[in-house]
């Protein structure tokens, strides 16, 4: 398992969204409310993706505890951004624990980030993943489930498929070939999150101007929500939509 969040709305620091908070992704990757599957803490790395300005984003991933890296804490005071996806990692069982293997994975715009499991993994994977491009499975960032799901959604966004129905679709046929998995996934371009619960949490704050979502509320503050299992949310800065995976 893992603990991740996805930020959208006015510019504010790494700092504020990752270190602060009572219960910020800091304190997760140790003290995890709401842990599933047998993992205990979040400590087999982490990474963040945050957008500078029009262009891709810039990412910042380590293999290593983030509590232990104090590049990152410097690196959060300093700077700003008004659309941020974090995680921390647990990794499962026999996957890598290398830079590459930590999320959030990217492609031009795009971030993802995934909080689960794929299970019987590779063999449960094998029918899905030889629909792949060869090119795709040789360049893949790392041997591991959550790159695997990644290479599925950006399959499906690189064939024109809408963002929100190729997270849908990647998560309905992986749950349809390894029942029991699980499959929180986190999407974002800078401009929108396309968010799912799939044998996992996910909670949700949105203002008028804000969206933050993530595996576990950051504090104690009203407003936040818990987004329903088998659910797909669509959120902007000022919107947010929320319907059942099949329906998208």
């Amino acid at each position: 398992m893992c603990r991740h969040l996805a930020y959208l709305g006015p510019p504010t620091t790494l700092r504020e969204l990752l270190f602060d908070p009572p219960h910020s992704l800091l304190r997760q990757s140790w003290l995890p409310r709401d842990m599933r599957g047998g993992g205990t803490i979040n400590a087999d790395g982490f990474g963040v993706g945050w957008y500078p300005g029009d262009g891709p984003p810039v990412r910042y991933r380590r293999a290593q505890p983030i509590w232990s890296d104090p590049t990152i804490a410097e690196l959060a005071a300093v700077t700003s951004s008004g659309a941020v996806l974090a995680a921390v990692r647990s990794a499962t069982v026999g996957m890598a624990i290398v830079d590459a293997a930590a999320a959030p994975f990217a492609e031009g715009r795009w971030l993802f980030s995934h909080n689960g499991v794929v299970r019987g993994w590779p063999d449960s994977m094998v029918p899905l993943a030889a629909a792949l491009p060869v090119r795709d499975l040789l360049t893949l960032d790392v041997a591991t489930d959550s790159a695997l799901l990644w290479a599925l959604v950006r399959d499906r966004l690189r064939a024109g498929v809408a963002p929100a129905r190729a997270v849908a679709e990647t998560v309905t046929s992986v749950a349809t070939a390894a029942p029991g998995s699980r499959l929180n996934l986190l999407l974002t371009d800078g401009q929108r999150v396309i968010a799912t619960t799939a044998g996992h949490a996910l909670s949700l704050r949105a203002t008028s101007d804000a969206v933050l979502l993530a595996s576990e509320p950051h504090d104690d503050e009203p407003g936040w929500r818990a987004v329903p299992e088998g659910h797909l949310v669509l959120a902007t800065a000022s919107e947010v939509r929320q319907q059942p995976i099949e329906t998208w």
